[in-house]
């Protein structure tokens, strides 16, 4: 795409999103330098999506390449989303790139009373010093 052949942008750090309307959002906060990987959804065993039905094969040919240092994994955080992020992780680990995964929590203009106990406890996990 246009996007991920524009010279300006980093090699090196690669985004991982289920759809690429994932990629439209994460580029509306202007944040994220590096290029992206569409999956085309996320696993999901009770829906028939296995591993061979998403984009993961040349995500893996990507990063075997050798110019990836990190890659951020940004899937949903939904059931299907954590287990994505998780099989990622350990397919990828292995090949000595960092992977990190996006954090969540607190909307901003959200009220702390109607987080739920998931949502509360991500955002004190990945708190940022002040």
């Amino acid at each position: 795409c246009a996007l991920c052949s524009d010279s300006r942008r980093q090699d090196d750090m690669l985004c991982v999103v289920e759809e690429s309307l994932d990629v439209e959002a994460i580029e509306r906060s202007a944040r994220f330098p590096g290029r992206y990987h569409v999956l085309g959804g996320a696993l999901s065993p009770l829906d028939g999506i296995g591993p061979d039905e998403l984009n993961l094969q040349s995500l893996l040919d990507r990063v075997k390449a050798g110019a990836i240092s990190e890659v951020i994994v940004a899937t949903n955080p939904t059931v299907e989303g954590e287990a994505t992020a998780a099989y990622i992780a350990r397919l990828i680990k292995p090949l000595g790139v960092t992977v990190s995964r996006i954090a969540a929590g607190i909307p901003v203009g959200g009220d702390l009373e109607y987080a739920d106990e998931v949502t509360m406890a991500r955002s004190l996990e990945g708190r940022r010093e002040l």
